[in-house]
């Protein structure tokens, strides 16, 4: 056995791909628009004053869990404060909104042509939203005291400054899918939440200093199954075996082909998109509260209990309220988006203009009625996996009592997802090249 067969498969990919000229291109070319995004998450708007915005966001823990996406950017509020969740969310609302609008299912079934549509319908979207969310967060920050309030031009000119920086990082997204290795949103996402971790760890390591070794420890174990778990659970889907029939005529004789492959349906095809629907919902209460409640110092109002109640960080039995209405929530929309995503993937239809069919399943009604009847049973395993994964950071700190690490789920859901997507990625480049001869 060659001694490179004994390394990691993620390793040895990378050696390889460092071998051939266009992957070292390719994987230096995405380095490089990483450290450009890195640059302009530490550019600051104008107006804000870094002690006290420093402040807002240790007193708020919401926030510093959104700020853990932007890798810092939001903390410092600088002209890439929104990331690429204004794209994230427009992508997400065409989603919904193909299978419903004629119009736009229409355009989706046109092939290339109505995927650069659709393309262009979601880049002209992001726009106003993140404009919106620019505006909400420095109205947010001025009724804070973290930044001077501004009106007129110079409030014009941040949300301008925001909605330019959303852009650019976009751009820079799809420059790394078409130049570089995996896809570029994807990693723009994973290199704020990775740097973010530096950050968090940092504290932690502190808190271990002052005698809580065994409980970081404990942490640290709880982090690492968490990640085995999302990795099988990803990686974890269901082959529903499939037969093809073709008749074909050659010089005036029929002959009939057959074969047999399977479709892979994913267990847990939702993805992160339930963490994100259920997350809005449970923390809109609080934040709609949080413009109406009392200062501290001030007698509490009916704001000030409803955040309370609604916070990640309530004691207990208070906590169990908002945990367990996340935990319910998840799986609610882990279903509700898995059953819009099979819809509009049209299986039974599609096998059946194909040719094919599930052994002993009759096509149409039949084979519609038996996948959706496997699709709400890997559904159930998904969900409830998607929603103890939600309420990890819950149970890992009531287990450890570390409260110096907020363990993300959703993070650590996109940085195995964008880890496994890129290394496959990569082992099918250097899979062909191995192929055609480029590797010896």
């Amino acid at each position: 056995m060659r001694p490179r067969q004994t390394r990691p498969r993620l390793i040895q990919a990378m050696l390889d791909a460092f071998r051939l000229p266009d992957l070292r291109r390719r994987l230096l070319f995405t380095f490089a628009m990483l450290v450009v995004f890195r640059f302009v998450a530490h550019v600051p708007l104008p107006g804000v004053d870094a002690e006290a915005l420093k402040a807002f966001f240790e007193s708020n823990a919401m926030l510093g869990f959104l700020d853990m996406f932007s890798g810092g950017a939001m903390k410092n509020f600088s002209v890439a404060a929104m990331g690429v969740y204004p794209y994230i969310t427009a992508s997400i609302i065409m989603t919904l909104m193909t299978p419903v609008i004629p119009r736009l299912q229409q355009i989706s079934q046109e092939g290339e042509a109505g995927r650069n549509k659709i393309n262009r319908i979601t880049h002209w979207l992001m726009i106003p939203l993140a404009g919106i969310a620019g505006f909400g967060q420095i109205k947010l920050l001025e009724a804070n005291g973290a930044i001077e309030p501004t009106s007129g031009l110079p409030m014009v000119a941040m949300i301008i400054s925001i909605i330019a920086g959303t852009v650019f990082l976009v751009w820079l997204g799809e420059q790394i899918t078409e130049y570089g290795i995996g896809n570029g949103v994807s990693i723009i996402i994973f290199g704020g939440i990775v740097a973010g971790y530096w950050e968090t760890f940092g504290t932690g390591m502190l808190a271990g200093q002052q005698g809580q070794v065994v409980g970081l420890v404990s942490y640290a174990l709880i982090m690492l199954a968490t990640v085995a778990l999302i990795v099988i659970f990803t990686e974890a889907h269901r082959r529903v075996p499939v037969q093809y029939a073709r008749t074909t005529f050659r010089g005036g004789r029929m002959y009939r082909q057959s074969g047999g492959t399977h479709i892979p349906l994913r267990v847990n095809s939702a993805g992160m998109i339930p963490l994100i629907f259920a997350m809005s919902l449970v923390i809109f209460p609080g934040m709609i509260a949080s413009y109406f409640a009392n200062a501290p110092g001030e007698p509490a109002n009916f704001a000030n209990h409803i955040q309370n109640i609604l916070s990640a960080d309530a004691p207990l039995p208070l906590g169990l309220l908002y945990w367990g209405l996340y935990f319910m929530l998840v799986i609610g929309f882990a279903f509700f988006y898995t059953m819009v995503m099979f819809q509009q993937q049209d299986l039974p239809g599609t096998l059946q203009r194909q040719g094919g069919f599930i052994p002993g399943i009759r096509p149409g009604k039949n084979t519609s009625t038996y996948l959706n009847h496997v699709i709400n049973r890997i559904t159930t395993v998904g969900a409830l996996f998607l929603a103890f994964v939600a309420i990890i950071p819950f149970l890992a700190r009531t287990v450890t009592n570390v409260q110096a690490i907020q363990l993300s789920s959703m993070g650590l859901l996109i940085v195995v997802g964008v880890v496994l997507d890129t290394m496959k990625q990569m082992e099918a480049q250097l899979t062909m090249r191995r192929y055609e001869g480029f590797i010896k």
